[in-house]
């Protein structure tokens, strides 16, 4: 299978999960047993393996020069780290700030002082997916990256809150660009907002109610930090929201209250409160702590995304792509997650 040429622009703790996790499973192919962590082996004929990054951008000027094996594992990274990454000859290049970095974070790492030649560097590379890893809240960076897609015909994937591939005029943009575009912001494999889906799912499909719900968020990593700037946080939550209450069955609600904890670095910690009635309306409860790395929760989401982009670039499908909604919290249209599922294994197939 040809490779599939990924673009990287924010090489935070998710693309350091990523690209480690790309090493890690390169050898995995569909002769292979299950692996823990991949939800598939293969994927329309292609494997981990297939992935390759041949550019990335950041804003930090401590990654920013250095070869993205080095890059990702820079401060304020602190995920876990699961591989080596060999040398990739790949520099990581200078992108614009824009609204990329909120205040309180410019003093915790140096900026660039001038952008590279973002035209330039996606036509050398031969880009054809952006996978869009932002910091929460940079809404003018994500519509330059969108912009940038449109511009050089390359799919574009938004793995972060702000709402672009799931807006009907960004939409009808990228069908009319002949771009395929997927988002937006990212389901973690098992997070807090799968679970507490499939929770709120699971009573109300034997027949209970739900009355009132709600989800509590710490962690110690930037986006965590990002999220304490309540302008930054707004899309986040009405994207968490809306991913769980979807269906409008859920009495009250109110999800992702969030705090920092630098100690606890990438390690995210949900606690998801159920209140309901069940058979002659006797009143339940359901209490339910998540603790969970959450950039790797996020790879293991990613690695399937691209590929199912790639797909789509291979049959010149355009515009949104509808097995986002297994993929993404926010999609253009939310249904139900074995839906999505089939979405994609059709999607795969065919």
């Amino acid at each position: 299978m040809d490779k599939i040429r990924v673009a990287i622009v924010g090489l935070g703790n998710c693309a350091s999960s990523l690209i480690q996790g790309l090493e890690y499973y390169k050898d995995v192919d569909e002769k292979s047993e299950p692996v823990i962590g991949l939800m598939n082996n293969s994927l329309g004929g292609y494997r981990i393996g297939d992935i390759e990054v041949v550019a990335a951008f950041d804003v930090n000027a401590n990654k920013v020069g250095k070869d993205i094996s080095e890059a990702v594992f820079a401060e304020p990274n602190c995920t876990k780290k699961i591989s080596d990454v060999p040398t990739t000859g790949i520099r990581v290049s200078a992108a614009p700030i824009l609204d990329g970095v909120a205040s309180h974070m410019k003093n915790k790492f140096p900026l660039v002082g001038k952008s590279d030649d973002v035209d330039a560097i996606l036509k050398e590379s031969r880009t054809e997916i952006i996978v869009s890893y932002l910091p929460v809240g940079s809404q003018d960076a994500t519509h330059f990256w969108a912009e940038k897609a449109l511009e050089h015909k390359i799919a574009f994937i938004n793995a972060i809150p702000v709402f672009v591939c799931s807006d009907k005029e960004w939409s009808t943009k990228f069908e009319k660009a002949g771009v395929p575009c997927a988002g937006d912001d990212i389901k973690s494999q098992v997070g807090a907002t799968i679970v507490h889906r499939a929770l709120t799912q699971l009573v109300l499909d034997r027949g209970q109610s739900v009355d009132d719900t709600y989800q509590l968020d710490i962690g110690g990593n930037t986006d965590f930090e990002n999220m304490m700037i309540g302008e930054r946080y707004a899309l986040k939550r009405e994207s968490k929201t809306e991913a769980v209450a979807w269906h409008g069955k859920i009495g009250a609600i109110k999800l992702g209250n969030v705090d920092y904890i630098p100690h606890l670095k990438d390690n995210k910690i949900a606690y998801i409160n159920i209140r309901g009635r069940q058979f002659g309306d006797i009143p339940f409860e359901i209490e339910t702590k998540l603790s969970v790395e959450d950039s790797p929760n996020s790879a293991g989401i990613m690695v399937d995304a691209i590929r199912s982009m790639k797909i789509s670039l291979d049959k010149g499908l355009t515009g949104y792509q509808e097995w986002s909604s297994y993929f993404f919290k926010h999609p253009l249209r939310q249904c139900t997650d074995q839906e999505a599922r089939t979405m994609v294994e059709k999607h795969a197939k065919s």
